[in-house]
């Protein structure tokens, strides 16, 4: 695999992770202010869609660009839906937060 293929691989991913990020801030905004889902936290109900939009969206695009839907491709789209969780969320500010709340920080 060249160089070109791989960044271009790379632009996509960061692509997509972007867009679903954003959807995931509408649809969590939006169903929000539903009766039942105001009580929940507004973290807990956008880690849920996110891990329900992205296996989504995999297979959607599996199914419009004919590729056969693999189990690792779902298996990784709920991976991927962790990241999309905190770039939806702002999570990389509390990364380094949760990092030094462990065992392993510097002395």
């Amino acid at each position: 695999m060249n160089m070109e293929l791989l960044m271009q691989y790379i632009t996509y991913a960061l692509m997509a992770i972007g867009v679903l990020a954003f959807l995931v801030s509408i649809i969590t905004q939006v169903i929000k202010e539903m009766p039942k889902l105001r009580e929940i936290q507004t973290n807990a109900v956008a880690l849920a869609v996110s891990l329900i939009l992205c296996p989504v969206s995999v297979i959607v695009a599996c199914q419009y660009f004919k590729i056969v839907i693999e189990w690792y491709y779902v298996f990784a789209s709920v991976i991927a839906a962790f990241v999309v969780y905190l770039v939806s969320t702002g999570g990389w500010e509390r990364v380094p937060d949760m990092w030094s709340r462990t065992k392993y920080k510097n002395k």
